[in-house]
């Protein structure tokens, strides 16, 4: 049976460890603070359920799938992975930090995937003594339901490496999508510029932030506003997204919104603190 790491356990961490025990990963998911690591067995343990009754997974699977995925606290849990995807948060001294670890840790024919939305692949596998097996591996949230993966190949990144990645994307019952190493890759360099401008119409008056979704899921077919998307992801996730784009590509129209930091600044990171640009219950629901 193929061996997995998942090493953060948040949101994208348990999506990402969800969906490769669904299809016979045995999965090492991996987290410093032990509490984050039972909200996140919890929450796989909902999802599966959820697909249950929707009758796209049998009723026996969720028992079969949570048994194929181990909880701890240590990096040295990633000893017999032949893939570990980082989900850490998305701050590069933080990811920097974990891979240097993990290049000690992981063997030495194991495949280095990082699942950031924006920190530069060939900068984190810089920081390894493997930089051909390290890779970008961008998920969407929600993991289990989205179908596409954002494959990064950084400056050093093998073809082997690359297409064993988008080999194990579509066995996944994903749609990988071949990219190379940019500030923002593909989505957000062109996602997190509409949000910001929407933040900037909010800032200026312009419209309130119901109007302007309206426009956009109306107007421009888009299946939810580019505020509410904003609250989903996490006002600070935005922010630090278009930070990197600000620095890595030095043009001033990635300058986040001073609305945007203004709002971080205050908690009002979206969904997960209860309140955005809109207010939520503790179910996520507005």
């Amino acid at each position: 049976m193929k061996q997995a790491a998942v090493v953060g356990a948040g949101t994208m961490g348990n999506g990402i460890a969800h969906v490769l025990a669904q299809h016979g990963w045995e999965v090492a998911l991996i987290d410093s603070a032990a509490p984050v690591l039972d909200k996140a067995k919890a929450t796989i343990r909902g999802n599966l359920d959820r697909q249950v009754k929707k009758g796209t997974l049998a009723p026996d699977a969720p028992d079969l799938v949570l048994q194929r995925i181990s909880t701890g606290t240590s990096l040295d849990a990633v000893g017999r992975s032949e893939l570990v995807v980082e989900a850490a948060s998305e701050n590069p001294e933080v990811k920097f930090a974990i891979f240097e670890q993990l290049d000690r840790e992981a063997p030495a024919s194991a495949i280095l995937a990082s699942n950031t939305s924006s920190i530069s692949i060939t900068e984190i596998a810089a920081r390894t003594r493997r930089p051909e097996q390290v890779i970008g591996m961008h998920f969407m949230n929600p993991v289990p339901v989205m179908q596409l993966v954002e494959v990064i190949r950084g400056h050093a990144t093998s073809d082997a490496t690359t297409e064993s990645v988008m080999n194990t994307a579509r066995a996944l019952g994903k749609t990988p999508v071949e990219v190379n190493d940019y500030p923002g890759f593909v989505s957000n360099r062109v996602l997190m510029p509409m949000i910001n401008e929407a933040i900037f119409c909010v800032m200026e008056g312009v419209a309130s932030a119901e109007s302007i979704d309206t426009v956009m899921k109306l107007g421009m077919a888009h299946p939810m506003g580019p505020l509410t998307l904003a609250d989903f992801i996490g006002l600070d996730v935005c922010l630090a997204i278009l930070e990197v784009l600000h620095r890595g590509l030095g043009d001033d129209k990635y300058r986040p919104c001073p609305l945007l930091r203004k709002m971080v600044a205050a908690g009002y990171l979206g969904r997960k603190s209860g309140r955005g640009f809109y207010g939520y219950e503790k179910d996520g629901k507005r």
